[in-house]
């Protein structure tokens, strides 16, 4: 049977209660209640003004027999292929690099984090204006080396995507960078001695220290690495609005057209949990290949 509570014990629950009731009152209107009714609005047609109206499975064919959406799957997947390892690579190469005692490194990790905490909107605005066809800081250089006539960085669908994914990997390196940085100060120096004596080269200690014991970072950092290249969003809207022919359109992008330009929220739900069932699915996939590649 239960015990009953002494008024003490209820108020002590009360004042507890009412501790957690800010949070709790924020998950439901801020996560919850959200989350449900993006679910109704994948069956409905609404445009913020009128009630919702009821369209059945209306929203679901229109989205997965329209082009352009499985041509923003595509690109997303592309800018995984490119950004995910290269900024793997970049930040863990920095990371390494910089673990040891030189002048000035205080300032260079400052320099490298100093992106994560600028604003995306100007530092986009900085790369379109470097990547200008006329004019432009990079073509201006490429000139210089005597090549006459360079790319259209972001008017050209063939480089567009590559000049996007560059800025997005220049975004992002900082802020893992930091990561792997604490990484390699966990790793016991008595593993590098041991080497040393042992007579094993640089990258013999990188390969066989390094990387394995930053495997669970480096686990960290790839799941964290898809979830940002799946919602990219800024520096393309910014840069090339989506295009030139949707080469860099994004899923996110198409969310952001259909909610807040075409104000077609229900093809956006059905779209925005898509995304979301892409995310969870490779999430799983990763943690199911952690225990074969993770050294614990």
């Amino acid at each position: 049977m239960r015990k009953r509570l002494t008024k003490k014990q209820k108020k002590e629950n009360i004042i507890g209660y009412a501790f957690i009731a800010p949070q709790l009152i924020g998950f439901v209107l801020f996560v919850a209640f959200p989350l449900v009714f993006s679910l109704y609005l994948c069956f409905a047609q609404w445009n913020m003004i009128d009630m919702p109206e009821f369209v059945g499975f209306m929203n679901f064919k229109a989205i997965f027999q329209d082009r352009i959406f499985w041509k923003s799957i595509g690109n997303t997947f592309i800018y995984i292929a490119i950004v995910v390892p290269l900024t793997l690579f970049s930040s863990l190469s920095l990371a390494i690099l910089t673990n040891r005692k030189l002048p000035m490194m205080k300032f260079f990790r400052a320099a490298f984090f100093l992106p994560m905490v600028t604003s995306t909107v100007a530092i986009a605005m900085v790369w379109a204006f470097i990547y200008q066809a006329d004019g432009g800081v990079l073509n201006s250089v490429l000139a210089v080396f005597g090549i006459k006539n360079p790319p259209n960085w972001l008017q050209d669908s063939q480089f567009a995507r590559l000049a996007v994914s560059v800025v997005s990997i220049w975004l992002k390196v900082g802020y893992y960078y930091i990561i792997f940085d604490a990484g390699l100060k966990n790793i016991p120096k008595e593993l590098y001695e041991a080497a040393d004596i042992d007579g094993a080269s640089v990258w013999r200690k990188i390969w066989k220290i390094t990387v394995p014991m930053l495997s669970s970072v480096m686990f960290f950092v790839t799941v964290m690495l898809f979830i940002d290249v799946f919602n990219m969003f800024n520096e393309v809207f910014i840069m090339t609005s989506g295009g030139p022919d949707y080469s860099t359109y994004t899923l996110s992008m198409y969310i952001y057209f259909y909610a807040f330009e075409q104000f077609d929220m229900g093809r956006a739900a059905v779209a925005s949990w898509v995304l979301f069932a892409l995310v969870g699915i490779v999430t799983v996939i990763q943690f199911k290949i952690k225990k074969r590649l993770v050294y614990e």
